[in-house]
């Protein structure tokens, strides 16, 4: 026998043995699921025997009916419990949001009544601003009626129309409140600019004290009074300011150049500044001159001590003020800012 003749019959037999074995592999299945099938289709009979004396129920069915109803009645069940839970865990969200939800309009409620202030302190800073600028004379109409051109007057604020929908009043107000601040910017800085100005004015005026000491205090007013030693009537042309001892500082009471810086038997060791505005002062019975003649000085400057030279009963500084030839009296400039004491 060749050797093909021997793999044609090899492969005949393999083929034969493969079919024969399929074969045999699907009766077994079908004998599997026919005995299944018998056992599922084997009649059953369920009676319900009441306990009084009454008619009996039969109730006939098969095993297949029987598994597939209690599963069915397992899944109802199963599905029962499991939508219950998730209704719970729903109820309990629920019930949390709503918590929140109260929590929130509190707060609103806080808020809408922070707002509510807010608004009536920005009413009256309008009112304070206005008062100011008119007095100052700054021009008002370019600058806060901007305000109203975009919304932002606080007289919108406290008016009765409503606010497009869907739009919060408070939001709406807030911003009507941070436009008219945004205009009001302009104005202060104008004051601003207005009391610098000022300021620097009243640095070259003697507008401050010239003596800062806790026991400073004015021990002779200007004008007409009794000389402390002779007695007789005449006029005090200055302020003595005491603190019951000598070597406190003096201080320039504003902006200058020192003039004279000399001795006499009345006044004793003295100092003269010339000002701005044909203003001069003297400051008198110092113990000591920390200056000298042609120097610059500024406001608050220290230019020499407290003493008890010339004609005195005790330390003290005599103080004067010159416009031009006439002598005024000092405590006129001093009360113009009586904060710089």
């Amino acid at each position: 026998m060749t050797r093909s003749h021997r793999y044609r019959k090899y492969e005949k037999n393999l083929v034969t043995c493969c079919i024969n074995g399929l074969s045999k592999g699907l009766k077994g299945i079908c004998h599997f699921f026919s005995a299944i099938f018998h056992i599922l289709d084997n009649k059953l009979t369920i009676m319900i025997v009441p306990h009084s004396v009454g008619k009996v129920f039969n109730l006939q069915t098969n095993v297949f009916s029987l598994i597939l109803g209690i599963i069915i009645v397992i899944g109802i069940v199963s599905s029962f419990f499991y939508f219950n839970t998730r209704v719970a865990g729903s109820s309990a969200e629920i019930a949390r949001l709503m918590n929140e939800n109260r929590q929130t309009l509190a707060s609103l409620d806080e808020l809408r009544d922070e707002n509510n202030n807010l608004l009536q302190t920005a009413k009256r800073f309008q009112s304070s601003l206005s008062q100011s600028l008119s007095l100052l004379g700054i021009n008002q109409t370019d600058t806060i009626s901007k305000a109203s051109m975009n919304n932002g007057d606080l007289s919108a604020l406290f008016g009765t129309n409503e606010n497009a929908s869907g739009t919060l009043k408070e939001s709406s107000d807030i911003r009507s409140l941070a436009s008219y601040l945004d205009s009001a910017v302009q104005p202060i800085k104008q004051i601003g600019q207005m009391l610098e100005s000022q300021n620097t004015l009243f640095t070259d005026i003697p507008s401050i004290w010239p003596v800062q000491n806790p026991n400073a205090h004015i021990s002779m007013a200007f004008g007409p009074t009794i000389h402390p030693i002779t007695g007789q009537w005449y006029i005090h042309k200055g302020l003595d300011f005491s603190t019951w001892r000598s070597g406190d500082p003096i201080l320039a009471t504003a902006n200058g150049q020192v003039v004279t810086v000399g001795y006499n038997s009345s006044f004793g060791n003295y100092v003269i500044i010339k000002h701005k505005h044909g203003i001069y002062t003297r400051y008198a019975h110092m113990n000591t001159a920390r200056v000298r003649k042609g120097q610059y000085v500024s406001q608050r400057e220290v230019i020499g001590t407290i003493g008890n030279t010339g004609v005195t009963t005790g330390p003290h500084l005599h103080y004067e003020v010159h416009i031009g030839s006439d002598v005024v009296d000092p405590a006129k400039y001093i009360n113009i800012k009586t904060s710089t004491k």
